[in-house]
Protein backbone atom coordinates (compact mmCIF):
# COMPACT_ATOMS: atom_id res chain seq x y z
CA UNK A 1 0.00 0.00 0.00
CA UNK A 2 1.26 3.47 -0.89
CA UNK A 3 1.77 6.09 1.79
CA UNK A 4 0.93 9.79 1.55
CA UNK A 5 2.00 12.41 4.06
CA UNK A 6 -0.10 15.55 4.30
CA UNK A 7 1.60 18.40 6.13
CA UNK A 8 -1.00 20.68 7.70
CA UNK A 9 -4.26 19.45 9.23
CA UNK A 10 -6.28 22.55 8.40
CA UNK A 11 -9.16 22.69 5.95
CA UNK A 12 -7.14 21.82 2.83
CA UNK A 13 -5.12 19.08 4.50
CA UNK A 14 -8.02 17.39 6.27
CA UNK A 15 -10.19 17.53 3.14
CA UNK A 16 -7.38 16.03 1.07
CA UNK A 17 -6.89 13.27 3.64
CA UNK A 18 -10.59 12.44 3.53
CA UNK A 19 -10.59 12.28 -0.28
CA UNK A 20 -7.53 10.01 -0.33
CA UNK A 21 -9.12 7.69 2.21
CA UNK A 22 -12.52 7.61 0.50
CA UNK A 23 -10.81 6.66 -2.78
CA UNK A 24 -8.65 4.00 -1.04
CA UNK A 25 -5.71 5.67 -2.73
CA UNK A 26 -3.11 5.32 0.05
CA UNK A 27 -2.51 5.21 3.77
CA UNK A 28 -2.40 8.78 5.09
CA UNK A 29 -0.22 10.42 7.71
CA UNK A 30 -1.65 13.80 8.70
CA UNK A 31 0.99 16.03 10.33
CA UNK A 32 0.49 19.32 12.16
CA UNK A 33 2.29 21.27 14.89
CA UNK A 34 -0.97 21.82 16.82
CA UNK A 35 -1.21 19.13 19.47
CA UNK A 36 -4.34 17.00 19.17
CA UNK A 37 -5.52 18.56 15.90
CA UNK A 38 -4.22 15.95 13.42
CA UNK A 39 -4.94 13.13 15.86
CA UNK A 40 -8.52 14.27 16.32
CA UNK A 41 -9.19 14.72 12.62
CA UNK A 42 -7.63 11.35 11.80
CA UNK A 43 -9.75 9.63 14.46
CA UNK A 44 -12.86 11.35 13.11
CA UNK A 45 -12.14 10.00 9.62
CA UNK A 46 -11.43 6.51 10.90
CA UNK A 47 -14.87 6.53 12.54
CA UNK A 48 -16.30 6.75 9.01
CA UNK A 49 -14.28 3.78 7.83
CA UNK A 50 -17.04 1.17 8.09
CA UNK A 51 -19.63 3.45 6.49
CA UNK A 52 -17.46 4.64 3.60
CA UNK A 53 -15.90 1.17 3.34
CA UNK A 54 -12.34 2.38 2.86
CA UNK A 55 -9.57 0.05 3.91
CA UNK A 56 -6.63 2.45 4.19
CA UNK A 57 -5.56 4.05 7.46
CA UNK A 58 -5.44 7.72 8.48
CA UNK A 59 -2.99 8.59 11.25
CA UNK A 60 -2.54 11.95 12.95
CA UNK A 61 0.76 13.05 14.47
CA UNK A 62 2.83 16.02 15.62
CA UNK A 63 6.01 14.06 14.97
CA UNK A 64 7.60 13.77 11.53
CA UNK A 65 9.11 10.33 12.13
CA UNK A 66 5.86 8.49 11.13
CA UNK A 67 6.14 10.15 7.70
CA UNK A 68 9.27 8.12 6.90
CA UNK A 69 9.26 6.38 3.51
CA UNK A 70 6.24 8.28 2.20
CA UNK A 71 5.65 7.92 -1.52
CA UNK A 72 4.07 11.35 -1.85
CA UNK A 73 4.03 14.49 0.32
CA UNK A 74 1.35 17.17 0.05
CA UNK A 75 2.20 20.41 1.82
CA UNK A 76 -0.79 22.48 2.89
CA UNK A 77 0.79 24.01 5.99
CA UNK A 78 1.46 27.69 6.39
CA UNK A 79 -0.39 30.88 7.19
CA UNK A 80 -3.67 31.15 5.28
CA UNK A 81 -4.80 34.28 3.46
CA UNK A 82 -7.19 36.50 5.35
CA UNK A 83 -9.51 39.22 4.04
CA UNK A 84 -7.53 42.04 2.46
CA UNK A 85 -4.37 39.96 1.98
CA UNK A 86 -2.74 38.98 -1.29
CA UNK A 87 -0.85 35.72 -1.74
CA UNK A 88 2.38 37.73 -1.71
CA UNK A 89 1.58 39.18 1.73
CA UNK A 90 2.39 35.72 3.12
CA UNK A 91 5.91 35.73 1.70
CA UNK A 92 8.26 35.86 4.71
CA UNK A 93 6.42 33.62 7.18
CA UNK A 94 5.48 30.95 4.68
CA UNK A 95 8.86 30.76 2.97
CA UNK A 96 10.47 30.22 6.38
CA UNK A 97 8.03 27.35 6.91
CA UNK A 98 8.81 26.02 3.42
CA UNK A 99 12.54 25.99 4.17
CA UNK A 100 12.02 23.83 7.25
CA UNK A 101 9.60 21.52 5.45
CA UNK A 102 12.13 21.00 2.67
CA UNK A 103 14.70 19.97 5.27
CA UNK A 104 12.15 17.63 6.88
CA UNK A 105 11.50 15.94 3.52
CA UNK A 106 15.25 15.42 3.03
CA UNK A 107 15.53 13.94 6.53
CA UNK A 108 12.44 11.73 6.71
CA UNK A 109 11.39 11.09 3.11
CA UNK A 110 14.55 11.03 0.95
CA UNK A 111 12.94 8.47 -1.36
CA UNK A 112 9.77 10.47 -1.98
CA UNK A 113 8.38 10.17 -5.51
CA UNK A 114 6.52 13.46 -5.66
CA UNK A 115 5.77 16.56 -3.60
CA UNK A 116 2.79 18.85 -4.20
CA UNK A 117 3.01 22.32 -2.64
CA UNK A 118 -0.33 24.06 -2.00
CA UNK A 119 0.33 26.93 0.41
CA UNK A 120 0.86 30.48 -0.82
CA UNK A 121 2.66 32.14 -2.43
CA UNK A 122 2.94 28.67 -3.96
CA UNK A 123 5.44 29.54 -6.71
CA UNK A 124 7.94 30.75 -4.11
CA UNK A 125 7.15 28.30 -1.28
CA UNK A 126 7.47 25.52 -3.86
CA UNK A 127 10.85 26.82 -4.99
CA UNK A 128 12.13 27.09 -1.41
CA UNK A 129 10.90 23.57 -0.62
CA UNK A 130 12.62 22.20 -3.73
CA UNK A 131 15.95 23.82 -2.86
CA UNK A 132 16.04 22.39 0.66
CA UNK A 133 14.46 18.99 -0.07
CA UNK A 134 17.28 18.10 -2.46
CA UNK A 135 14.94 16.29 -4.87
CA UNK A 136 14.86 16.51 -8.66
CA UNK A 137 12.76 19.33 -10.16
CA UNK A 138 10.52 16.72 -11.80
CA UNK A 139 9.55 15.50 -8.33
CA UNK A 140 7.81 18.69 -7.22
CA UNK A 141 4.82 20.62 -8.54
CA UNK A 142 2.53 23.32 -7.19
CA UNK A 143 -1.19 23.98 -7.37
CA UNK A 144 -1.21 26.67 -10.06
CA UNK A 145 -3.65 24.44 -11.98
CA UNK A 146 -6.38 25.88 -9.77
CA UNK A 147 -6.31 29.07 -11.86
CA UNK A 148 -6.92 27.20 -15.12
CA UNK A 149 -9.88 25.34 -13.62
CA UNK A 150 -11.31 28.65 -12.41
CA UNK A 151 -10.97 30.00 -15.94
CA UNK A 152 -12.88 27.00 -17.26
CA UNK A 153 -15.62 27.49 -14.69
CA UNK A 154 -16.00 31.20 -15.45
CA UNK A 155 -16.17 30.60 -19.21
CA UNK A 156 -18.79 27.88 -18.77
CA UNK A 157 -20.93 30.25 -16.70
CA UNK A 158 -20.50 33.10 -19.17
CA UNK A 159 -21.46 31.07 -22.24
CA UNK A 160 -24.07 29.06 -20.31
CA UNK A 161 -22.68 25.71 -21.39
CA UNK A 162 -21.23 22.66 -19.66
CA UNK A 163 -17.59 22.91 -18.54
CA UNK A 164 -17.03 19.79 -20.68
CA UNK A 165 -17.50 22.02 -23.73
CA UNK A 166 -14.66 24.32 -22.61
CA UNK A 167 -11.33 22.82 -23.64
CA UNK A 168 -7.66 23.63 -23.04
CA UNK A 169 -8.16 26.57 -20.65
CA UNK A 170 -4.76 27.88 -19.63
CA UNK A 171 -3.24 30.30 -17.16
CA UNK A 172 0.55 30.46 -16.97
CA UNK A 173 3.25 32.17 -14.93
CA UNK A 174 2.61 33.02 -11.31
CA UNK A 175 -0.21 31.80 -9.10
CA UNK A 176 -0.96 35.33 -7.97
CA UNK A 177 -2.03 38.80 -8.99
CA UNK A 178 0.37 38.73 -11.95
CA UNK A 179 -0.77 35.47 -13.55
CA UNK A 180 -1.10 35.35 -17.35
CA UNK A 181 -4.64 34.34 -18.41
CA UNK A 182 -4.53 33.10 -22.01
CA UNK A 183 -7.36 33.10 -24.55
CA UNK A 184 -5.52 31.72 -27.59
CA UNK A 185 -5.37 28.13 -26.29
CA UNK A 186 -9.07 27.76 -25.41
CA UNK A 187 -11.89 26.20 -27.39
CA UNK A 188 -15.52 27.04 -26.53
CA UNK A 189 -17.86 24.39 -27.91
CA UNK A 190 -15.23 23.69 -30.56
CA UNK A 191 -14.66 27.33 -31.49
CA UNK A 192 -11.49 29.31 -30.63
CA UNK A 193 -12.15 31.70 -27.74
CA UNK A 194 -9.88 34.29 -29.39
CA UNK A 195 -12.31 34.45 -32.32
CA UNK A 196 -15.30 34.98 -30.00
CA UNK A 197 -13.73 37.87 -28.07
CA UNK A 198 -14.78 41.15 -29.65
CA UNK A 199 -17.82 39.54 -31.26
CA UNK A 200 -19.95 37.17 -29.18
CA UNK A 201 -17.97 38.19 -26.10
CA UNK A 202 -17.24 41.93 -25.83
CA UNK A 203 -13.63 42.86 -25.02
CA UNK A 204 -14.76 44.38 -21.73
CA UNK A 205 -16.46 41.15 -20.69
CA UNK A 206 -13.27 39.19 -21.39
CA UNK A 207 -11.24 41.64 -19.32
CA UNK A 208 -13.74 41.36 -16.45
CA UNK A 209 -13.67 37.57 -16.65
CA UNK A 210 -9.86 37.55 -16.54
CA UNK A 211 -10.01 39.61 -13.36
CA UNK A 212 -12.53 37.20 -11.81
CA UNK A 213 -10.06 34.39 -12.45
CA UNK A 214 -7.12 36.35 -11.05
CA UNK A 215 -9.18 37.37 -8.00
CA UNK A 216 -10.91 34.00 -7.65
CA UNK A 217 -9.36 33.20 -4.30
CA UNK A 218 -9.94 36.71 -2.98
CA UNK A 219 -13.61 36.51 -3.93
CA UNK A 220 -14.03 33.29 -1.93
CA UNK A 221 -12.33 34.92 1.08
CA UNK A 222 -14.59 37.97 0.77
CA UNK A 223 -17.67 35.72 0.73
CA UNK A 224 -16.87 33.41 3.61
CA UNK A 225 -13.94 34.96 5.44
CA UNK A 226 -11.45 32.19 4.70
CA UNK A 227 -9.53 30.89 1.72
CA UNK A 228 -10.70 28.12 -0.58
CA UNK A 229 -10.07 24.54 0.44
CA UNK A 230 -12.41 22.13 -1.34
CA UNK A 231 -11.06 22.78 -4.84
CA UNK A 232 -7.36 22.96 -3.81
CA UNK A 233 -7.73 19.69 -1.90
CA UNK A 234 -9.43 17.89 -4.78
CA UNK A 235 -6.94 19.11 -7.40
CA UNK A 236 -3.98 18.16 -5.24
CA UNK A 237 -5.36 14.61 -5.09
CA UNK A 238 -5.70 14.52 -8.88
CA UNK A 239 -2.05 15.55 -9.08
CA UNK A 240 -0.72 12.96 -6.64
CA UNK A 241 -2.88 10.23 -8.20
CA UNK A 242 -1.16 10.98 -11.52
CA UNK A 243 2.25 10.88 -9.86
CA UNK A 244 1.35 7.51 -8.36
CA UNK A 245 0.58 6.03 -11.78
CA UNK A 246 -3.03 7.03 -12.34
CA UNK A 247 -4.54 9.18 -15.08
CA UNK A 248 -2.00 11.83 -16.23
CA UNK A 249 -2.70 15.33 -14.98
CA UNK A 250 -2.70 17.84 -17.83
CA UNK A 251 -3.58 21.24 -16.39
CA UNK A 252 -0.69 23.72 -16.06
CA UNK A 253 1.02 23.08 -12.73
CA UNK A 254 3.81 25.04 -11.13
CA UNK A 255 7.17 23.53 -12.12
CA UNK A 256 10.83 24.49 -11.84
CA UNK A 257 11.79 26.23 -15.08
CA UNK A 258 15.25 26.91 -16.43
CA UNK A 259 15.49 27.48 -20.18
CA UNK A 260 16.57 30.14 -22.65
CA UNK A 261 13.70 32.44 -21.69
CA UNK A 262 12.97 31.82 -18.00
CA UNK A 263 15.68 30.95 -15.49
CA UNK A 264 15.89 29.65 -11.92
CA UNK A 265 12.19 30.08 -11.22
CA UNK A 266 9.14 27.99 -10.40
CA UNK A 267 5.93 28.89 -12.26
CA UNK A 268 3.02 27.46 -14.25
CA UNK A 269 3.90 26.17 -17.69
CA UNK A 270 2.34 23.68 -20.07
CA UNK A 271 2.87 20.60 -17.92
CA UNK A 272 1.95 16.98 -17.50
CA UNK A 273 2.24 14.91 -14.33
CA UNK A 274 2.71 11.16 -14.67
CA UNK A 275 4.43 8.41 -12.70
CA UNK A 276 7.65 9.76 -14.24
CA UNK A 277 7.08 13.14 -12.54
CA UNK A 278 6.20 16.58 -13.86
CA UNK A 279 7.50 17.72 -17.24
CA UNK A 280 6.94 20.97 -19.09
CA UNK A 281 6.94 22.45 -22.55
CA UNK A 282 7.51 26.05 -23.56
CA UNK A 283 4.46 28.27 -23.82
CA UNK A 284 3.58 30.12 -27.00
CA UNK A 285 0.68 32.55 -27.14
CA UNK A 286 -0.06 35.79 -28.90
CA UNK A 287 2.40 38.66 -28.66
CA UNK A 288 0.27 40.28 -25.96
CA UNK A 289 -0.09 37.03 -24.02
CA UNK A 290 3.65 36.40 -24.19
CA UNK A 291 4.24 39.91 -22.88
CA UNK A 292 1.91 39.23 -19.94
CA UNK A 293 3.71 35.97 -19.21
CA UNK A 294 7.10 37.72 -19.27
CA UNK A 295 5.76 40.31 -16.80
CA UNK A 296 4.55 37.50 -14.52
CA UNK A 297 8.01 35.91 -14.65
CA UNK A 298 9.69 39.22 -13.76
CA UNK A 299 7.32 39.60 -10.80
CA UNK A 300 8.24 36.13 -9.55
CA UNK A 301 11.94 36.91 -9.93
CA UNK A 302 11.49 39.94 -7.67
CA UNK A 303 9.78 37.79 -5.04
CA UNK A 304 12.54 35.16 -5.34
CA UNK A 305 15.23 37.81 -4.94
CA UNK A 306 13.39 39.25 -1.94
CA UNK A 307 13.50 35.85 -0.26
CA UNK A 308 17.21 35.64 -1.06
CA UNK A 309 17.74 39.07 0.53
CA UNK A 310 15.96 37.81 3.68
CA UNK A 311 18.53 35.03 3.94
CA UNK A 312 15.87 32.30 3.68
CA UNK A 313 17.50 30.82 0.57
CA UNK A 314 21.04 31.44 -0.67
CA UNK A 315 21.93 33.25 -3.91
CA UNK A 316 21.11 31.31 -7.08
CA UNK A 317 24.72 30.31 -7.74
CA UNK A 318 24.80 28.53 -4.36
CA UNK A 319 21.64 26.46 -4.81
CA UNK A 320 23.59 23.44 -6.07
CA UNK A 321 25.31 23.17 -2.71
CA UNK A 322 21.91 22.36 -1.19
CA UNK A 323 20.37 20.58 -4.16
CA UNK A 324 22.75 19.13 -6.76
CA UNK A 325 19.84 18.61 -9.18
CA UNK A 326 19.42 22.36 -9.73
CA UNK A 327 21.30 24.16 -12.47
Amino acid sequence: MSKVTIVGAGNVGATAAHIIASKNLADVVLVDVAEGLPQGKALDMMHMRSVEKFTVSVTGTNDYSPTADSDVVVITAGIARKPGMTREDLLKGNTEIAAQLGKDIKTYCPGVKHVVVVFNPADITGLVTLIYAGIRPSQLSTLAALDSTRLRSELAKYFKISPDEIRNCRTYGGHGEQMAVFASTTLVAGRPLSELIGHEMPEGDWHDLQQRVIQGGKHIIDLRGRSSFQSPAYLSICMIAAAMGGKPFGYPAGVFVHNDEFKHILMAMETQITKEGVSYKNVQGTAEENKTLAASYEHLCKLRDEVISMGIIPPVEEWRSLNPHLK
